[in-house]
Parts: C-alpha cells; structure tokens; sequence
C-alpha cells in the first residue's frame, strides 16, 4: 500500500484546513487509516484513527471537537478536517494504513505516507 498526503499549508489561529491520503495498491476498505502528526523536537503522536467500518474512530483529547476523520473507500482516500486551528497544532502530519481495526501507536502501522506540513500562525 503506497499513501500520498497533501491538503497542508499555513493558516491563521481559528482557521481550517483539510487533509488527504490517497492509497494505492492493497485493499484499502479493509484498512484502518489513521493520522499523526509531529511537531519539531516532539515525539510524533497520533491525532485520529477511523477503521474499515467508518463506524470506528478515535481521536487524541487534544483535537476532540476540531478535527474530524473520515474515508471514502470508493476513492480509496481518507480525510482529516480540521477546524479551530491553534499554533500548538503545528506539526508534520503523516497518514498511515493498517490491517483492520485503528490503534494509536505509531509502530502498529505497517504503511506510512510522506507527511504535509501544517502551519498554524498566531
């Protein structure tokens, strides 16, 4: 499975911005999709989860009620929509794919794309 992000870019403090994983190869409606992100000198941390049921999504406590998952599996692409944007939200986001249900450690995914940068300024 190859994962292609995009949709980063700066944007002010209160603003939105949405995000893309496009997959290729595999089968994509059997995989959890998952985004983390990782803010310079911080650990990388997950952000939001959705499984292959779309029914099943998790998020971090920190963007509970400002970011949204979801997925359509005709298009094989997942999404992230964030609202309310604050500068400690500035980060590299990656999105990653794995076999079935989501979990929120990094090392549980097998499939990684390459990162969009999101820039929140003050």
């Amino acid at each position: 499975v190859q994962l292609q992000a995009s949709g980063g870019g700066l944007v002010q403090t209160g603003g939105s911005l949405r995000l893309s994983c496009v997959a290729s190869g595999g089968t994509f409606s059997r995989n959890a999709m998952a985004w983390f992100r990782q803010a310079p000198g911080k650990e990388r941390e997950f952000v939001a989860g959705i499984g292959w049921t779309v029914t099943g999504t998790r998020y971090a406590n920190s963007v509970k009620g400002r970011f949204t998952i979801s997925r359509d599996n005709d298009k094989n692409t997942a999404f992230l929509q964030m609202n309310s944007l604050l500068p400690e939200d500035t980060a590299v986001y990656y999105c990653a794919a794995r076999s079935w249900s989501v979990a929120t450690m990094g090392n549980e995914y097998d499939y990684w794309g390459q990162g969009t940068q999101v820039t929140v300024s003050s």
